[in-house]
Formats: structure tokens, C-alpha cells, sequence
């Protein structure tokens, strides 16, 4: 599925975690190209060239995971669902994604009640604050709540297997049962 077919909330969050994406990798590439360079050209290197990729590989990684959620490329196992008559299976699922959204939001709250404390812990160099790399995971649990919602949202209206176009902001026509 394109985020061309999703909404403007899974629009705007593939493209933030895509230019993370991108970004966060070609500086982790130029980086440890650079660091390279001179260790086997002058036998030197950058002193920071071992933090910064350190920082940055929190958010690839993240935006990575909400990528990945975003487009259903998950391990599922759906034998039970399968089992179940449309109707209950379309509630359960609805019932799950939300369960799954309150699961995201308590992880963002708790990261974000760890914010204020690992401020104070800086990297040795750079002296970046490991709040930063706890941000970033918040923002992704956050980011996933959202999804998560919005497949709570889909699979109520229209079932589990709800197509990616389904808009659902839309009035539900297909959603009685």
C-alpha cells in the first residue's frame, strides 16, 4: 500500500519517517566513510565519529518500525481470526488495535515521565543529552498509537482486512454487520 492511498495523518507520518529515514542514514554512511578515510589514509580520526551514529541510529531505527507498521509487514497470527464470523471478527479486531493504542500510549507516557532524568546524562563528547534518544522512542510510540488507532478505527467500520484507501474520516457504507 502507497501512502499515496492513506490518509493525511499516514501521509504526513511515512514522510517524516522517510526523510529520517534518508537523512539518518546517509549521515551515518558519511560519517563512518569519513572516519574511515582518514584511519587509513593519516591513521587519525574524528573523535566524535563514534557518537553521532550512536545518536542517530535510535531514529533510523524507529522510523523504520513505524514504516513497517504502517504498512502491515508485522508477524501476525491469524488462524483464530479466521475461525470467527465476520461481524465478531471485524469487533475483535477493532477491539485488539485498541488495546494495542492504549499499550503505545502508556509506553510514550512512561518514556516520557523518563525525559527529566536521563537529561542529565550526556554522551562524552559531544555531550548530547540521552533525552534525545528517549524522545525519539517516545515519538515513535506515539506515532504508532496513532496508526494503531487508525486501524482500530478502519477494522470497526470495515473490518479487519479493511483495503488501504478506505478513508476513515469516510461514512461507512460497507460497515453493517
Amino acid at each position: 500500500m502507497s501512502p499515496a492511498q492513506h490518509g493525511l495523518v499516514d501521509r504526513v507520518i511515512a514522510a517524516v519517517c522517510q526523510a529520517i529515514l534518508w537523512l539518518t542514514t546517509t549521515v551515518i554512511f558519511l560519517i563512518l566513510s569519513a572516519n574511515t578515510l582518514l584511519r587509513y589514509s593519516t591513521g587519525s580520526s574524528l573523535q566524535w565519529a563514534n557518537e553521532v551514529p550512536e545518536l542517530l541510529f535510535p531514529w533510523l531505527v524507529m522510523s523504520g518500525v513505524v514504516l513497517a507498521a504502517q504498512h502491515g509487514s508485522h508477524i501476525a497470527t491469524t488462524f483464530l481470526m479466521e475461525s470467527l464470523p465476520p461481524a465478531a471478527r471485524r469487533w475483535l479486531s477493532a477491539a485488539g488495535w485498541l488495546v494495542v493504542t492504549a499499550l503505545y500510549g502508556t509506553l510514550a507516557k512512561a518514556t516520557y515521565s523518563l525525559l527529566e532524568i536521563v537529561h542529565d546524562e550526556k554522551s562524552a563528547i559531544l555531550q548530547v543529552p540521552s533525552s534525545v534518544t528517549y524522545g525519539c522512542v517516545m515519538g515513535a510510540m506515539t506515532l504508532l498509537a496513532l496508526l494503531a488507532l487508525r486501524s482500530a478505527w478502519r477494522s470497526a467500520w470495515y473490518g479487519p482486512q479493511a483495503p488501504a484507501n478506505v478513508d476513515p474520516a469516510a461514512a461507512p457504507s460497507a460497515a453493517q454487520g
